[in-house]
């Protein structure tokens, strides 16, 4: 069985990280376009764990355009009303930074650059 899923989509709010154990816990929404229906946008939980989610917040922003692959989790709670409420999620697994901001340099993502001299072609 597969329980997979690529989503593209802009972040709805500001990040914020929380404790949870031991590891970093960020929540976040991804608001994606759907593709015949130009008008109409899906607005899907996002749930990233450890370094994932310190990569979320450390490099994006509301508006932040994300690439996100990962699984579909279901859940429920029950509510201070006595209601029962369901959850579906995506647990991140991988992510991609698409496009960029003007906070963001490259060398952010990828160090500074290394000079080794002449290109030899």
């Amino acid at each position: 069985m597969a329980n997979k899923c690529i989503l593209t989509g802009n972040l709805t709010k500001d990040n914020e990280l929380k404790q949870a154990g031991q590891t970093q816990v960020l929540k976040n929404t991804l608001a994606v376009k759907r593709e015949f229906k130009k008008d109409e946008t899906d607005f899907i939980n996002i749930v990233a764990w450890g370094k994932t989610a310190e990569l979320i917040a450390k490099y994006t922003q509301k508006g932040s355009k994300l690439l996100v692959i990962g699984r579909i989790q279901t859940g429920s709670y029950d509510a201070q009303d006595g209601s029962k409420r369901y959850t579906t999620d995506i647990i991140v697994e991988n992510i991609e930074f698409i496009g960029g901001n003007k906070q963001n340099k490259e060398s952010d993502f990828l160090g500074d650059p290394i000079d080794n001299g002449e290109i030899p072609f």
